[in-house]
């Protein structure tokens, strides 16, 4: 938009025909870069079963259940996604793609990775920064973004684990008069 001068700069604006020109357009209640997943809310071979999946106040878990989730997530911290690499440099850098900046990452930072990409200042031309935008806090899509990469950080999880009920708990920050989540228990 107008609050954003360089137009046509930023490999985000063009996300992801900037990188790629071909993707898959999934048929049914498929998703995913080859088609081959689920999508969020549905289970099965076909995809067809409906699925609620209820996710659970962090400090009402059980102790085997705060133990698996941080179980999970210290095996995606040390896990190579199979399915994705990250761009490790602009495609401006990439020479129009005739030299390739990309590289393997483990599950969880593949996901801080998504979340840093979205959010940072954009690179333009002779090393200049344009601190002025972020395209996942500062901006209508706020909560559909931030919606979709929690459901894909969860299905990810799940993916790696098997566990096809896992869910990102949630902690309940209304009444709380400090950090009751920053402790030693979860960080």
């Amino acid at each position: 938009g107008p609050q954003f001068p360089f137009s046509g700069i930023d490999d985000r604006e063009n996300w992801p025909t900037v990188f790629y020109n071909r993707t898959c357009q999934c048929q049914g209640n498929f998703m995913g870069y080859n088609c081959g997943d689920c999508k969020f809310g549905f289970i099965g071979p076909n995809c067809t079963v409906r699925r609620t999946m209820i996710r659970k106040e962090i400090f009402r878990m059980t102790s085997a259940e705060k133990d698996k989730f941080i179980a999970y997530l210290n095996l995606a911290k040390r896990t190579i996604s199979a399915d994705y690499v990250i761009a490790t440099g602009t495609y401006e850098q990439m020479n129009n793609g005739s030299n390739p900046l990309f590289a393997d990452i483990n599950v969880y930072d593949l996901f801080v990775w998504l979340h840093y990409y979205s959010s940072r200042d954009a690179f333009l031309e002779g090393n200049l920064v344009w601190e002025n935008v972020d395209f996942a806090h500062e901006a209508p899509g706020f909560l559909p973004w931030h919606r979709f990469f929690l459901l894909h950080w969860e299905h990810e999880i799940q993916k790696l684990t098997g566990d096809e009920n896992f869910t990102i708990p949630f902690w309940d920050w209304r009444d709380a008069q400090q950090c009751d989540i920053c402790t030693d228990e979860f960080f």
